[in-house]
């Protein structure tokens, strides 16, 4: 097992129950990018109730709320103690190759042998920026989203976030509530509201089975695995209440030239964007409730969502960053994972990315989990390790029942 954060854990944990010998091995701590590539002030987007790993069960008294992420990184270490994970912190894999049959795992120690590898390091470990990012003058200090810890840690000068997705809103209103003058380059990304018809969203979306749609199905109707829909974590969160807050919204970041900053004409259209997938996921869930009858109550304005935007007019589609005076930008436009240590023929495509179905990888004996939208809406988040997890170490059972054992 390769990577020791809650998927790897996660994983770990049902290995121990079906009594397979195994080690996890971590370049770093237990949890390291949730230590290292979060913001101070960043809690998770699932409630504790969901939060939980494995077999542990919820016993505080806030069970929606939202754990912040030293609580979050706490509660994995206790996990692997309590439940008595072999995890080897500090040892980081330099390289997995094949070997007479068998997978040869070079690390910062030691060079060992498994017959099965699972590798649980995710896909939304290392940031993207545009190719347009090196346009930029000297003077604008670049950050993507990991290394943003506050809005005291910034250059001064106003700020602009690219991207509104789940961290560039987040941190967008954390700086705005810091006092900065903060520009939102906006992009085209879903919205759901916090709190829905007496419950959590994310536990009605559970409920109803939209969580466990399918990743074929998702690109089925999307066209594509679509960005994660903007969610709050303690209240909703939507580019309205953002401009409500004195951001400016924008749109499209679309590269430099003659000394602007350029953006799209696409803000409107990222607006009713967010509010269309509101709207469908709202409808998705009051469909849910009637079918199944659970006792909810009507539904309500969620002020987020209503209150009334302030919108540049006119829309700014050049931003001179000298009279702006722009000191950051921070780059929230995407992820993807570092798998250049992997040298197996055909187990990456031609970006180096896994090829897998479900994380069962086209080379034998080897696994992916922590996968964004691996096998369905709830692959690579925490609250799908339980049932997930299971369901890779069931396919790693099988094959291993069918291997001849080693004399």
């Amino acid at each position: 097992m390769i990577g020791a954060g809650s998927a790897g854990l996660g994983v770990s944990y049902f290995l121990s129950q079906q009594g397979l010998a195994h080690r996890v091995l971590d370049g770093g701590r237990i949890a390291e990018t949730w230590r290292t590539q979060r913001w101070d002030s960043f809690l998770l987007n699932s409630p504790t109730i969901r939060s939980l790993l494995p077999g542990d069960t919820y016993e505080g008294t806030d069970p929606w709320g939202a754990m912040t992420c030293q609580d979050f990184v706490s509660y994995l270490e206790n996990y692997a103690e309590r439940h008595h994970l072999p995890v080897s912190t500090r040892t980081r894999v330099t390289e997995l190759v094949a070997d007479q049959g068998m997978f040869r795992v070079t690390t910062s120690d030691d060079v060992l042998l498994a017959r099965n590898v699972v590798i649980a390091t995710g896909d939304q470990n290392r940031p993207v920026r545009p190719p347009m990012s090196a346009d930029l003058p000297s003077t604008i200090a670049q950050v993507d989203c990991p290394a943003y810890r506050s809005a005291d840690s910034l250059a001064p000068g106003a700020v602009l976030v690219v991207g509104s997705g789940q961290s560039g809103a987040q941190i967008t209103e954390d700086l705005v509530l810091a006092g900065r003058k903060v520009y939102l380059a906006t992009s085209r990304t879903g919205r759901w509201v916090r709190h829905y018809r007496g419950g959590n969203m994310l536990h009605w979306l559970t409920l109803s089975g939209f969580m466990d749609v399918t990743r074929a199905e998702v690109i089925r109707l999307a066209g594509r695995v679509p960005t994660r829909a903007l969610i709050g974590a303690t209240h909703t969160i939507s580019l309205q209440s953002l401009s409500a807050q004195g951001v400016v919204l924008l749109g499209r970041f679309r590269g430099v030239e003659d000394g602007c900053l350029i953006f799209g004409d696409e803000l409107h259209e990222h607006l009713r964007f967010g509010d269309e997938v509101s709207a469908n996921t709202k409808r998705l869930v009051d469909e849910y409730i009637e079918r199944a009858g659970p006792d909810a109550p009507p539904a309500e304005d969620d002020p987020g969502e209503t209150v009334e935007p302030r919108l540049p007019h006119p829309p700014i589609r050049a931003l001179d960053w000298r009279a702006s005076d722009l000191g950051t930008v921070i780059w929230c436009t995407g992820f993807t994972g570092d798998f250049s240590w992997i040298q197996l023929p055909g187990a990456l495509d031609a970006d180096g990315q896994p090829i897998h179905v479900d994380g069962v990888a086209t080379v034998p004996g080897l696994y992916f989990y922590g996968l964004d939208f691996a096998s369905t809406r709830n692959s690579g988040i925490v609250p799908g390790i339980a049932k997930e997890a299971a369901l890779l170490v069931e396919a790693l059972v099988e094959r291993s029942a069918s291997l001849t054992p080693i004399t």
